[in-house]
């Protein structure tokens, strides 16, 4: 981008996170990963609801799958990692709802380990919610080509992403003052 004054037929990317290329690319990629955020969160409550009428968070619908993955069942502190947060009594109070909506089971003790795990309901859901998840979303996906190839590379990128972000937060949380 040049330094003088945009042209007529140019946008202006440049603000106090965008002041040259790598700061343009940087914040033009994470306003596309908030809106890419939101709008999975939307699929996932709204496709959530649809099969099931049952309305949880995107968040919490990730949750449900994750406990659901292998059929094995995870601890708060395996939910945890899996999905990169620290929000630990959030993740208990999505754990609640779903223990009373009947879609998982608690196993274990607070010596023991507690453990969660998909109920025959959780495992009905989550099978619906794949069959219109495969219908609505995967059939248009095999339909682009090349595409398979590219997500697996916008994996790749965002799990480097993840690592740095990762990395920055670290540093900040540091040497704050």
């Amino acid at each position: 981008m040049s330094e003088g004054p945009a042209k007529s037929d140019e946008m202006d990317f440049k603000w106090h996170l965008a002041a040259d290329d790598p700061e343009i690319a940087t914040t033009e990629m994470e306003f596309a990963l908030m809106r890419t955020f939101e709008s999975f969160g939307r699929w996932q409550a709204e496709c959530l609801i649809a099969v099931s009428g049952l309305t949880l968070s995107g968040p919490e619908n990730a949750l449900l799958h994750i406990i659901r993955m292998n059929d094995r069942a995870k601890s708060v502190k395996e939910l945890a990692r899996l999905t990169n947060r620290d929000d630990i009594p959030n993740i208990q109070y999505s754990l609640r709802k779903m223990l009373s909506e009947g879609l998982i089971t608690k196993q274990g003790t607070s010596r023991t380990g507690v453990t969660y795990e998909a109920t025959d309901k959780g495992r009905e859901v989550t099978d619906v919610y794949a069959t219109v998840r495969r219908r609505l979303l995967v059939e248009k996906i095999d339909d682009i080509p090349d595409f398979v190839q590219r997500l697996q590379e916008v994996t790749r990128t965002l799990n480097i992403l993840s690592g740095l972000y990762e990395e920055a937060s670290r540093v900040a949380a540091t040497h704050r003052r």
